[in-house]
């Protein structure tokens, strides 16, 4: 693809890994300045490093984003460094099972700390930058505020929350030229997600069931193919695209489970 995104500073939050990872792939390949925001300094490296090896220019902060003061800082670290921010992936957050009936109210406050109140500060802090570039924010998203989930209240909660705020942002700056997405994400392949199948009874049975359902091709989706989407939303090859949720889950939402085994 030429997305037209060549030397465009993109933050990239949770960047260094995942899916957040093969956001910043996709943004690289495209000639793009990836920018990751993640808390792992080590990780951190290792992203610029792969990064680096597209021959692109490429750019770590580490910050832990559930603390606003770091959010904070973090944005400005950005402007400091490119004097500009043409646009923000808002991707950091981690399914952590905070429930109702298991869950505490700290828990709870934590939660929306680490999933959704630094996808507000992020884009509030950069959007004089924003302003200026006429740049694009995209949200990623989880089906379990579509689907729930079960014990995990606080996440579900707080994809509930991104989706909402893609459209109200998306409305609030029309006046800006500023384009606000989604891309809502369901069953994705990463190490987190392969760490965690391990941790279940007979995984490889759980994992082939899991598929199963999946109704187009039976097969989990890649984080490139998140990184195509919202590499994409990030361009002026959509120009005319906001406020949108974009599911890329291979049917898995909306499409009758029926299909899955035809």
């Amino acid at each position: 693809m030429n997305l037209e995104l060549k030397d465009k500073v993109i933050i990239v939050t949770g960047g260094a890994k995942g899916i957040g990872l093969g956001i910043a792939k996709v943004l690289a390949t495209e000639g793009a300045i990836p920018v990751v925001i993640g808390r792992n300094k080590q990780d951190n490296e290792l992203a610029i490093q792969e990064l680096q090896s597209y021959g692109v220019q490429a750019f770590a902060i580490q910050a832990e984003l559930s603390d606003p003061v770091a959010a904070k800082m973090a944005v400005k670290s950005v402007i400091e460094e490119f004097g500009r921010i043409d646009g923000i992936v808002n991707n950091a957050g981690l399914n952590d099972g905070v429930g109702l009936e298991h869950g505490s109210y700290e828990q709870f406050m934590q939660s929306l700390h680490s999933n959704l109140i630094h996808y507000y500060l992020m884009a509030h802090h950069a959007l004089p930058e924003l302003k200026k570039s006429k740049g694009a924010i995209v949200n990623i998203t989880s089906k379990t505020a579509d689907t729930g989930q079960g014990n995990t209240s606080a996440y579900a909660a707080s994809n509930g929350g991104r989706n909402a705020l893609t459209r109200e942002w998306a409305v609030e700056l029309l006046k800006y030229g500023i384009r606000v997405n989604s891309v809502v994400v369901s069953e994705c392949w990463t190490p987190q997600y392969a760490k965690w199948i391990t941790t279940l009874d007979n995984p490889d049975a759980m994992l082939k069931e899991i598929t199963s359902r999946i109704p187009f091709e039976n097969r989990m989706t890649t984080a490139e193919e998140i990184g195509n989407t919202t590499a994409f939303l990030l361009s002026q090859k959509s120009s005319h695209t906001t406020g949108q949720l974009i599911y890329v889950d291979g049917g898995y939402v909306h499409l009758d489970r029926a299909l899955a085994n035809q």
